[in-house]
């Protein structure tokens, strides 16, 4: 990826400190697939970050939150954030275009009548999903009939599903997949009913020297293929890279 020589204004606004500091959500398997021995968040949303902080001619403090509503309820103490752009987000945090995409769908159990993406909106149906997640933001938006019942840990989500006899079970389509393998008879449901889009943000409050120059290496960074290689790295499979 060239060099795009950012201005001293786009610096200041992106790194005030000297070092870029970056929002990083560890709940998303498909962005951070691992950690370092010594804790550095490994993958394509902190390969992101470190090219940003190369463009930028400065070093790169990786700042770590269980999900993404802890990294945007942060935004005071990071200078750019790899969280799914959502109406919420942007009221407080400027968002690039997308760098990447992941389809979001449903789990449904054993002998579900459910067939359809469409089918799961219904009365009667609830559907567990994880609180704050960007999925989650577009379901609460969207469902016009079906019951969420939200829940704050990934990690809980199935056992919630499971516990209390749900009709689906909302997430990220690489991530249901690794779930229904453990439970004999469901099934992921073809289609999609929404797309995550995955961006950079910063603070609404900085220069717009900051959000333009970020523009700019989000469009370059996929246009060069870091984007693609940084996910064919990790051997990430479900990411893409956004159009």
């Amino acid at each position: 990826m060239q060099h795009l020589n950012p201005s001293q204004a786009a610096i200041t606004a992106l790194a005030p400190t000297g070092t870029l500091r970056a929002g990083i959500n560890l709940s998303n398997f498909l962005l951070v697939t691992s950690r370092a021995t010594d804790g550095t968040p490994v993958g394509v949303s902190p390969d992101m970050a470190l090219a940003l902080a190369g463009q930028l001619g400065v070093g790169v403090e990786y700042l770590t939150y269980p999900n993404p509503g802890d990294v945007s309820d942060a935004v005071a103490e990071w200078d750019i954030a790899n969280i799914g752009a959502e109406p919420v987000r942007a009221e407080f945090i400027n968002f690039t275009a997308a760098y990447a995409e992941i389809e979001s769908t449903y789990l449904v159990p054993a002998g579900s009548p459910i067939e359809t993406v469409e089918a799961v909106d219904q009365p009667g149906h609830r559907v567990c999903v994880k609180a704050r997640a960007a999925y989650g933001l577009w379901l609460e938006r969207n469902l016009k009939h079906a019951q969420l019942v939200q829940v704050e840990s990934p990690d809980s989500s199935l056992d919630v599903f499971l516990e209390r006899g749900l009709d689906a079970l909302a997430g990220l389509r690489p991530g249901l997949m690794s779930e229904v393998e453990k439970l004999p008879g469901a099934r992921v449901l073809d289609g999609r009913f929404s797309v995550v889009q995955q961006a950079m943000g910063t603070p609404r409050d900085r220069h717009p020297a900051g959000l333009e120059f970020l523009v700019r290496f989000v469009e370059a960074a996929k246009s060069s293929g870091l984007v693609a290689d940084s996910i064919d790295r990790h051997g990430v499979s479900g990411l893409s890279v956004a159009v």
